[in-house]
Formats: structure tokens, C-alpha cells, sequence
């Protein structure tokens, strides 16, 4: 692990970044006491997109049963 206080952090910044992406643990410190870890960014996985669990997923039957009851309560009296 490569511990570097602040000061030191904002002149090598470029530095440490390159560390970094090439696996090094950067840990910067401020008075000695550890702060944060510099760590490369990483893209997640699969970008959301709508619809792509469609014909996956299955409604039981009466699942809309008592809709105007339902719609009742949200929009009216009770």
C-alpha cells in the first residue's frame, strides 16, 4: 500500500492516478491518518434498458381483480 499525504497528493496527482490504474493500493492521508483510496472507475455491468426482461416475467391471473374498488380508494370517496 502507497500512502501519500495530502500535499503530496496534489502535485503527483497524475502520478497516482497511473499507480492506481495499474493496480497499486493509494491511500491518501492527511497528518499521517489515512483519508481516502484512490481506486480506478469502473463501468457497470449492463446499462439498464427498458424492456429487457419482457416474456420473463408472468401476472397472476387476477391480478387486476377489484381494480375499481382500488381505483376508488386512490381517486375517490372511503
Amino acid at each position: 500500500m502507497h500512502t501519500v499525504n495530502m500535499h503530496e497528493a496534489k502535485t503527483q496527482l497524475s502520478s497516482l492516478v497511473e499507480q492506481a490504474l495499474n493496480g497499486e493500493d493509494v491511500v491518501i492521508a492527511r497528518a499521517g491518518k489515512p483519508l481516502v483510496r484512490l481506486v480506478p472507475f469502473q463501468k457497470t455491468k449492463q446499462a439498464r434498458r427498458p424492456g429487457r426482461l419482457k416474456g420473463q416475467i408472468r401476472m397472476h391471473e387476477g391480478i387486476d381483480a377489484g381494480g375499481e374498488a382500488i381505483v376508488e380508494l386512490f381517486e375517490g370517496g372511503a
